[in-house]
């Protein structure tokens, strides 16, 4: 019967060493699941803080600015000594609505520039499609950098569905200052039906090839003469 207080004993201290178990236990996980609360919350600022150091866009499509605001931050890589006029242009090939939000804007070479394009499918039926971009003059593709584009991807809409996309860009600083205007044109088509011919930006800048081709002198055949003499002895009388 000695042995009963002992075992109690026991029996509590290893009850209180358990509980003392337990709480340490609780913190631990207490003190986990707070820096990972705390690390969570801070991930958006951090993101952002990265993105604006490494020039990368903001985070969401409600966060760009539109109407071809700069979103930029302050990048010492950007001309400001320069300007160049940035022409936008679309063209539809099939029945539906294509339109930049703004038709130019004025931007500083090195400069992040986002722009919308407005998209409304007025069919009655779905449709897949997709943009082609082209450039004028030609030597300004090279310099015209974009970051995001819907001519990326292919696009589902539904009837009567509308669309606003970016595109996102900069213009290379060693673009050549003879430079200063140049023009983005889109041509928005279905996909799967007849691919468009080259949108009218292309068409302008290769215009004056075509006129000197045409306006050049055309040589005569080498079989002309032998034809009319053959005409000639034909029509003669036996």
């Amino acid at each position: 019967m000695s042995d009963a207080p002992r075992e109690a004993r026991a029996s509590a201290r290893a009850h209180r060493l358990l509980g003392a178990d337990n709480r340490r236990l609780l913190g631990k996980l207490a003190v986990v699941t707070a820096l990972m609360f705390g690390f969570g919350y801070a991930l958006v600022p951090i993101y952002r803080t990265i993105c604006e150091a490494l020039g990368i866009n903001v985070l969401s499509l409600s966060e760009r600015t539109v109407s071809g605001q700069s979103a930029a931050p302050s990048n010492s890589q950007i001309d400001r000594s320069r300007v160049v006029t940035i022409e936008f242009d679309a063209n539809v090939s099939g029945p539906w609505d294509f339109k930049p939000a703004v038709r130019s804007i004025d931007v500083h070479p090195g400069e992040l520039t986002t722009v919308m394009y407005e998209f409304r499918n007025v069919q009655n039926r779905s449709m897949a499609a997709q943009a082609i971009p082209s450039y004028a003059p030609r030597q300004s593709m090279a310099y015209f950098q974009k970051v995001e584009c819907f001519c990326f991807n292919e696009y589902q809409l539904a009837p009567g569905e509308a669309k606003s996309w970016p595109v996102v860009f900069t213009i290379d600083p060693k673009l050549p200052r003879d430079v200063r205007t140049i023009t983005l044109s889109y041509t928005f088509f279905e996909v799967g039906g007849k691919t468009p011919a080259a949108p009218k930006a292309a068409l302008q800048d290769s215009a004056p090839k075509a006129a000197l081709r045409d306006s050049a002198p055309k040589a005569a055949p080498h079989d002309a003469a032998p034809r009319s003499t053959a005409a000639v002895k034909a029509g003669a009388p036996g």
